[in-house]
């Protein structure tokens, strides 16, 4: 089947219009090497107590990450920066980051495990004791190590030896005693025992209570747990506070100065509220208001800091995003641009090609078709000196033959006779040439008509010259002419017709013509059989309209309607 190439050339356009949609990607190697980098780097700092510069790192190493999809070491790092933020007293911004991880979590219940532990740390520390005890069971759940639940058990036992509910305590830190793989990690044991050894001396059992704390320092000095021992201490000092102030007081000042040396700012401060509550207000109170103050500054500016860190680092991913999908956005639109010229370049190529191809076969066929009606009309002008012209001329010469030529009404019979077959040859002729369709148009027209005229057909033409033919097409008038010439062949042939009318009228914008015979008529079905759907073919052609209404014995009419 034959596409127009008008029809070829938009859905050419409809495809090179079409745009693909792109994503902008980085590789994820570069983005992970990176990544690692920065987080090896975080954890130098963060060993060495250079916690904003590791939490800056660990952020910056989250977002790089991000662009690999590496959900395991971007949870790591939010852990240890939550871990960071705690470590400086933003235990609520710590609650923000450990909330961000959680999505990520899902990969590895350990990760689940630490980030709920640190929860139960963060609501332990802000006095939200129950959520606190939440969180650690949750952290509990998580983990199918043992040794591993022994921390977030210790830490509930603690979050109930503040809440005073000392029997629960001890209960879960002797179950916890109990596991025999707690023995393989000593300040792990000492901190459990020390913490059994302070619940039994707040629920008054002092004997016991002093022995194991004495227990669980012996085994942290032994393990050199320095920084434990300071909770030790602090036990001591509490445990003497009623009944001997200078011991208490030297218990204090040990928990000092081991505080001091690891720069522990909340061990400094408790250690000093000991001293004063012992009454030691003159010496230590100006120095616990000024630390107080000072630790109350610099954690303020801590919590500043890391949320500025977050922010700035939010800012400058969205920045580099943006420019990441303008650079993108660049090179796809040159990319488009060079394949657009190459589409449309193929693209009139192609028209070209097609509309050569389109026009030969047109040439074709219309050659074809020349050739075919060349073909019909021979065979039409045969016919008719075969079945008209030839019959008259036979009996033209058999008259001449039989008749007295020198009878004067003799003569006059056969001037008439070859006058007819004269008149006969002049409209097969007429008939057979190419139609003029200039101003002699309608004479010619009506001559035509005309040559139908005989003592058995009386043709009437009405109204040929009511119609204004300059302002119709020549091929409309073609497809008139031949049309009306094949209805009067199909009248002689068929119809017989004593009397034949056809008329012409026009309105403001369509031509009408009127045929109408008394002849025999025929059945509908036999209008193709006889010929005449080329008329059909023609009229339809110049986008007019061609109706037949006929029956046998009642004649034969056809209605002509086409635009001017």
């Amino acid at each position: 089947m034959l596409r127009s190439p008008f029809f070829c050339f938009f859905i050419f356009l409809l495809f090179i219009s079409c745009e693909e949609k792109t994503s902008v990607s980085i590789k994820p190697e570069k983005a992970n090497k990176e990544a690692k980098l920065l987080q090896e780097k975080a954890t130098e700092q963060f060993l060495k107590s250079n916690y904003n510069t590791a939490f800056y790192l660990f952020n910056k190493s989250k977002i790089a990450f991000e662009l690999s999809k590496d959900s395991a070491n971007i949870v790591y790092n939010l852990i240890r920066m939550a871990n960071i933020q705690q470590i400086n007293g933003d235990y609520y911004g710590s609650k923000e980051t450990l909330t961000e991880a959680l999505p990520y979590a899902n990969i590895d219940n350990t990760y689940k495990s630490a980030i709920n532990n640190f929860f139960g740390i963060a609501d332990k520390e802000l006095a939200i004791y129950d959520d606190a005890i939440f969180y650690y069971n949750e952290a509990i759940k998580d983990t199918n190590d043992q040794v591993a639940k022994q921390s977030p058990l210790n830490n509930i036992a603690v979050v109930y030896i503040k809440k005073k509910n000392y029997d629960e305590a001890i209960k879960i830190l002797e179950s916890v005693l109990k596991t025999k793989a707690l023995d393989a990690y000593a300040k792990s044991k000492a901190r459990v025992i020390d913490n059994l050894g302070f619940a039994y001396y707040k629920k008054d059992l002092n004997e016991k209570g002093l022995q194991l704390m004495h227990e669980g320092l012996e085994l942290r000095i032994k393990a050199d747990d320095l920084y434990g021992s300071i909770e030790s201490y602090f036990h001591f000092a509490e445990f003497y506070s009623k009944t001997d102030i200078q011991k208490s007081n030297e218990y204090a000042k040990k928990a000092y100065e081991i505080a001091t040396k690891f720069n522990s700012i909340d061990e400094r401060l408790r250690a000093l509220a000991f001293l004063i509550s012992n009454g030691s207000e003159a010496k230590y109170g100006k120095k616990y208001i000024s630390l107080n103050d000072s630790i109350i500054k610099v954690r303020n500016n801590f919590k500043n800091k890391f949320a500025k860190i977050k922010y700035d680092s939010k800012k400058e991913k969205d920045e580099n995003q943006k420019l990441r999908l303008e650079k993108a956005e660049t090179s796809l639109a040159l990319q488009k641009a060079h394949y657009q010229k190459i589409f449309f370049t193929i693209g009139i190529a192609t028209l070209f090609l097609l509309l050569l191809y389109v026009r030969k076969f047109y040439q074709n066929r219309n050659r074809i078709e020349k050739l075919k009606t060349a073909y019909d009309t021979e065979t039409r002008i045969a016919k008719d000196i075969h079945d008209e012209l030839a019959n008259d001329v036979f009996n033209t010469i058999t008259f001449t033959q039989t008749q007295p030529l020198e009878n004067e009404s003799t003569k006059e019979n056969l001037i008439q006779k070859l006058d007819t077959i004269y008149s006969r040859v002049r409209g097969i002729s007429r008939e057979n040439n190419d139609i003029d369709t200039g101003p002699s148009f309608p004479n010619n027209l009506k001559e035509m008509l005309s040559t139908y005229n005989s003592g058995q057909t009386n043709v009437i033409i009405n109204g040929v010259e009511k119609i204004n033919w300059d302002s119709v097409d020549d091929l409309k008038k073609i497809a008139i002419q031949r049309v009306l010439h094949e209805l009067m062949v199909n009248m002689k042939k068929h119809s017989e017709a004593p009397v034949v009318s056809i008329k012409f009228d026009t309105n403001s914008n369509s031509l009408l013509i009127d045929y109408s015979d008394n002849g025999k008529g025929c059945e509908k079905s036999k209008i193709i059989k006889n010929g005449l759907q080329n008329m059909e073919i023609r009229i339809l052609a110049v986008k007019g309209t061609i109706t037949f209404d006929t029956e046998p014995d009642k004649g034969f009419k056809v209605k002509i309607t086409m635009p001017k």
